[in-house]
């Protein structure tokens, strides 16, 4: 169920190599390419889901366990202060990969920034 076109799917077959912070039968982490912050990384699905509306529920618990691991990494490296999760689905909320995927932001007390996912 990959995309030939995806990079996300590229990734999920090493055609494309990345860094895989953590990865399961089901998920994987990276950092992402463009951070906002440091330590931004995004949770990508293995199986070529487009939004979040296509990923199956029962995959849900396992993707809020994982969006708490590495948020609490991110937490004692000294990375964040506070954790933002971003997901966009559909090219009008933002998306710009069509691949499901859940952006894990590190957030500093007291840096404010422009850029925003």
């Amino acid at each position: 169920m990959n995309n030939s076109d995806c990079i996300f799917c590229k990734i999920v077959r090493r055609e494309i190599p990345a860094e895989r912070i953590f990865e399961n039968e089901d998920f994987f982490v990276i950092p992402d390419i463009n951070p906002v912050s440091k330590g931004h990384c995004l949770i990508i699905s293995k199986k070529h889901y487009e939004t979040i509306f296509d990923l199956p529920s029962v995959l849900g618990e396992e993707l809020i366990q994982i969006a708490q691991q590495q948020g609490k990494r991110l937490i004692r490296e000294g990375k964040a202060d506070g954790i933002k999760l971003v997901q966009n689905n559909y090219e009008a909320s933002g998306q710009i990969v069509k691949h499901f995927h859940l952006h894990i932001i590190p957030e500093k007390t007291g840096v404010k920034r422009e850029k925003h996912v």
